[in-house]
């Protein structure tokens, strides 16, 4: 990683996680050059950092004002970067049960879709042999990480899983959302249960989401994946 590229993600989240932690608070007004004292990063890497958070709705710009913050309505929360500084902000809890709630309404539907597309016609093209054959693999790895002391090697297989299942979905939405879903995972792993092995029902879910589509069978993967979501935490 290059010392620009560096500098720049390191301004990027300190000016999103500020605007999320109410530090840049909605109607503050400022400049690219205020902002360059604020973060010390250079004007042209500011003004990359500013079109990113304009992009996100977290800033506006304009030739008199200047940039101005926006309040959290105008946020893109499906941005997985937004949901991660939500995450690391001053409302966690508001972050965890929307991201659960949106798991609950995609998840457990993509499990069906994928067995779905599994059980009513072979997984002929290869992108579909592929997806398959990454579920099963992510099965074993989420059997393998079960006795691993490192969260991460959990983390690695059961977003693995949950990434196959959404592509098997066949829906090209329900797939751009992984990147949202990855994050309610990753807390689940680093933070919720940090230091702690899975538990032993919920290694059974994961391998009973696995086994179900890859058996072509809608209803048992979709029971399977909701109750995982529901043993979250909210």
């Amino acid at each position: 990683m290059t010392a620009r590229v560096t500098a720049f993600a390191r301004a990027l989240d300190q000016l999103g996680r500020e605007i999320v932690d109410g530090e840049l608070p909605a109607g503050h007004a400022d400049t690219v050059d205020g902002l360059v004292v604020r973060t010390g990063a250079s004007r042209s890497v500011v003004r990359e950092v500013t079109r990113v958070l304009t992009s996100l709705g977290m800033l506006s710009a304009g030739r008199r004002v200047g940039l101005r913050v926006l309040a959290p309505e105008h946020w893109d929360t499906l941005d997985a970067q937004v949901v991660r500084w939500r995450l690391a902000g001053p409302d966690p809890a508001a972050q965890l049960t929307e991201l659960r709630a949106l798991r609950l309404a995609i998840e457990p539907a993509a499990a069906a879709d994928a067995a779905r597309a599994v059980g009513e016609r072979p997984v002929a093209a290869l992108a579909g042999r592929e997806a398959l054959l990454a579920l099963e693999q992510a099965a074993v790895m989420v059997q393998a990480a079960a006795s691993a002391s490192d969260p991460a090697e959990f983390l690695a297989a059961d977003r693995a899983l949950h990434t196959a299942v959404l592509s098997l979905s066949g829906n090209a939405m329900f797939i751009r959302l992984g990147a949202v879903i990855e994050e309610g995972l990753r807390d689940r792993a680093l933070r919720e249960r940090a230091g702690l092995p899975p538990e032993a029902h919920d290694l059974a879910l994961h391998l009973e989401v696995a086994r179900a589509v890859a058996a072509g069978e809608p209803a048992a993967a979709e029971a399977a994946m909701r109750e995982i979501i529901e043993r979250t935490h909210p």
